[in-house]
């Protein structure tokens, strides 16, 4: 029988299916991630055949070392920057991911921060409740409407695109977008304008969403020098991944009024935020849910247990994603 330990917990609809299959499934306790060394002191109280790591967990040699029976780790995420492929392919390890639908509701989510960043959603609530609002006012949180801006995505894979077509249809918008690749269907669809360069999209732009993978050509994609170059009325949007903004530079941006405000999904350094994030007012701050629909979680769940059963069934699992 296969024994499978899962970090922490996820829907039990994954769950569900690894047992019904017969395998062995221990789901860690802990309610924050845990650290490298706590993973490791686990995992090596039993001979495990897989684990299913979350992208907080980091995955390299000392773990690999340290569960030498393990020939799967199949992340829980659809990223996997937290796994080190090199070292895994090396050893003969599979490693895989869940890419499911959760495109629609990162998409979503990213439209959300900017239309709160821009209404001034946030510093409103928080005035509401604590018992400021004395009714009325002309000038009381006056700020930006959507309709009618210019608004770049950096990074038009599914969700990018996504993002862009919901702004198109919906918010009267003028997209720009920059990618490696060019999308000649927000092209034609959304009259989206391609631009040569994230510099060219900075500077044009009333609002900026990122859209990228963490690479190491992405990372601090967004810096001191190209936020120098947007609009003091501009708004950074990211759900992608924490890194690619240089977080010191993004809070004296916001600090100096380098750029109006910032709605952030990801963190550089998280759960840990950058000192003086967090008192800014013209930020709105999510704890990495962009993709935490219910129907998004269960289907990486079911996508988790399938990629376990093809590799132990003998056959490429479909989210593999080392050689």
């Amino acid at each position: 029988m296969k024994s499978i330990f899962i970090t922490r917990q996820i829907p039990e609809n994954g769950i569900k299916i690894l047992k019904e299959k017969g395998y062995d499934v221990t789901v860690g306790k802990y309610k924050t991630p845990p650290t490298q060394p706590e993973l490791i002191e686990e995992l090596k109280k039993k001979n495990y055949d897989v684990v299913v790591p979350l992208l907080t967990d980091k995955i390299d040699s000392a773990v690999f070392d340290a569960v030498p029976t393990v020939k799967i780790f199949a992340n829980y995420s659809v990223g996997f920057d937290n796994i080190d492929l090199e070292e895994a392919t090396k050893r003969n390890i599979a490693v895989t991911n869940t890419p499911g639908d959760y495109v629609d509701g990162v998409a979503e989510h990213a439209v959300a921060l900017l239309l709160a960043i821009m209404a001034r959603l946030a510093e409103a609530d928080q005035f509401v409740r604590a018992g400021k609002y004395q009714g009325w006012d002309p000038m009381l949180f006056m700020g930006d409407k959507l309709n009618g801006k210019t608004v770049a995505v950096i990074g038009t894979g599914r969700i990018g695109e996504r993002f862009a077509r919901k702004l198109s249809s919906g918010f009267g918008v003028k997209i720009i977008y920059y990618d490696v690749v060019r999308n000649e269907r927000i092209e034609k669809e959304c009259g989206a304008q391609f631009v040569s360069s994230v510099n060219e999209a900075l500077a044009l732009a009333d609002a900026v969403s990122i859209h990228v993978p963490l690479l190491p050509t992405t990372h601090h994609l967004i810096n001191k020098n190209n936020l120098a170059k947007m609009k003091p009325t501009a708004y950074l949007i990211n759900t992608s991944r924490g890194p690619v903004v240089d977080e010191e530079a993004l809070v004296k941006a916001l600090q100096n009024g380098r750029i109006r405000g910032a709605g952030l999904d990801v963190f550089e350094f998280e759960p840990k935020l950058t000192k003086g994030l967090v008192k800014l007012s013209n930020t709105v701050l999510s704890p990495h849910i962009a993709s935490s629909q219910l129907e998004s979680r269960e289907e990486m769940a079911e996508i988790v247990a399938n990629n376990i059963i093809d590799f132990f069934e003998g056959r490429v699992p479909r989210n593999k994603v080392n050689k």
